[in-house]
């Protein structure tokens, strides 16, 4: 079975920093596109960002362009979300997901998503 792992999550305060990492179990994350998705309360799930197989294309929502990053690490079959600069309004439920089309960084759509990790809890807060 294909399984996402995501960790990395908690809570931080305002301003601070937090690294989500997503790990495979059962497959090569290379052979997948990889993205992080969130979900409030009360909201859809929502993209975060969303990174090509091999790395040249990511996909940042535009409330998160300039704070967060998304790469990949191929020896440990990880893809990490470093996230800078948090807002309450960042907290969430990030959840990792995988996609088997080449193409779908580009529209980083929960609609292409095969596979989902089960979220980590990210809450900003004072």
């Amino acid at each position: 079975q294909l399984h996402l792992v995501e960790s990395g999550g908690g809570l931080v305060q305002p301003g601070g920093s937090l690294t989500l990492s997503c790990a495979a179990s059962g497959f090569s994350l290379d052979n997948y596109v990889i993205g992080w998705f969130r979900q409030a309360p009360g909201k859809e799930r929502q993209r975060v960002a969303c990174i090509s197989m091999n790395e040249s294309g990511k996909r940042l929502a535009d409330s998160v362009k300039g704070r967060f990053t998304i790469s990949r690490d191929g020896l440990k079959n990880v893809v990490n979300l470093q996230m800078n600069s948090l807002d309450p309004e960042d907290s969430a439920v990030y959840y990792c997901a995988a996609a088997s089309r080449p193409g779908s960084w580009i529209s980083c759509s929960v609609l292409d998503v095969e596979i989902w990790g089960q979220g980590t809890q990210v809450t900003v807060s004072a």
